[in-house]
């Protein structure tokens, strides 16, 4: 078990959910990240599995379908060591190996930046989204 201080008292939690729409053949998988106060790692994990049990959902869509959510479970849950304030460092990730190229990739434009994204995007850009992150990802296997 990784040694966490006594004082740290917020943990990040990736909760993964599955949309699955009836008659649509492809699912979509939301992995979100949530803050949990916990006074230990077991108690942010028991806190985290029921926001995500929170998720679960069944409506209709506006166009009449059945719209399942479903709470699939964590894939990851880490505890941030820094007090929360602006600056502090919540998550970091490794890479090894990266080319200057790479990097490049990893730098989007100020306007592709998701907190300057339209609510109207058009499915070309995520889809351009989604494949920077399996790129991404691909290099940190």
């Amino acid at each position: 078990m990784a040694n966490i201080p006594d004082n740290v008292k917020w943990y990040l939690a990736e909760l993964v959910e599955e949309i699955k729409i009836e008659g649509e053949s492809e699912n979509v998988v939301h992995n979100n990240l949530v803050l949990i106060r916990a006074d230990s790692p077991e108690e942010a994990y028991r806190k985290a599995l029921a926001k995500g049990a929170e998720l679960n959902d069944v409506y209709e869509s506006p166009d009449g379908k059945q719209v399942r959510v479903t709470f699939r479970g964590l894939s990851d849950l880490n505890a941030i060591l820094d007090e929360l304030e602006d600056g502090a460092e919540i998550a970091y990730e490794e890479m090894t190996g990266v080319t200057e190229d790479e990097i490049e990739e990893m730098l989007p434009d100020k306007d592709q930046l998701g907190v300057f994204q339209s609510d109207d995007s058009d499915t070309p850009d995520i889809l351009e989204e989604a494949m920077r992150i399996i790129r991404n990802s691909e290099h940190n296997q």
